[in-house]
């Protein structure tokens, strides 16, 4: 029996974070990322559930971390079929890739490990870059002003520009905290999929923030 379902608007919000007319939205993006073709995956079957129906339980499934066993029967399905859902439509969730951006356009940054380490350095070459006091040691990016090692204060001037750095710098934190309340980041089980749920856990956020 199915317990939650899209056609039922009060389940959307808690399991998801996006509010229905913006869960609408996303399976109307899926739709035309070709979702509805997508074939289950085992010959002559076709899916149990449709479109809205399968894109909520991978919404659900990041929003809540509930494992596949426990999402199989809120969706009515499996738990097999919940991992083919994810497996298959997760990539369609996914942020759209930006290949062309502004060369003055600020990157702003947040995690100096991910970033010495993923390789988005090589990416952003070139490119204005604003991250926190972590990222001393990397000249091209652009960091608040540090006091001196005397134990002088800092002048007005570099005050004010920190006071600017921090309000501009903030919002990768809030970005990353809305995040963050997708659970399934705190404790993610399926190593080979992360780059997707990360990337499919942004684009809802940006749904919610751009709302």
């Amino acid at each position: 029996m199915q317990v939650i379902t899209a056609s039922r608007p009060e389940w959307v919000l808690p399991f998801t974070g996006l509010q229905p007319v913006q869960f609408r939205r996303l399976v109307r993006l899926v739709a035309e990322r070709g979702g509805d073709a997508i074939a289950d995956g085992r010959p002559g079957r076709q899916w149990s559930l449709d479109l809205a129906d399968r894109v909520l339980p991978v919404a659900a499934y990041w929003r809540t971390n509930l494992t596949m066993r426990q999402i199989g029967p809120l969706s009515g399905v499996s738990h097999s079929a919940v991992h083919r859902v994810i497996d298959t439509l997760g990539p369609l969730l996914a942020l759209a890739p930006v290949h062309r951006r502004r060369v003055d356009q600020v990157t702003i940054v947040d995690g100096t490990l991910v970033y010495r380490t993923s390789g988005i350095d090589a990416e952003l070459t070139g490119r204005p870059v604003m991250a926190d006091g972590a990222y001393r040691g990397n000249p091209d990016v652009i960091i608040p002003c540090r006091k001196p090692a005397d134990g002088r204060a800092l002048p007005d001037w570099k005050k004010s520009l920190n006071r600017h750095h921090r309000s501009v710098r903030a919002q990768v934190e809030h970005a990353l905290a809305g995040m963050r309340t997708y659970q399934i980041l705190r404790d993610y089980r399926r190593a080979r999929t992360l780059t997707n749920a990360a990337s499919g856990i942004a684009h809802l956020n940006n749904i919610i923030l751009l709302e």
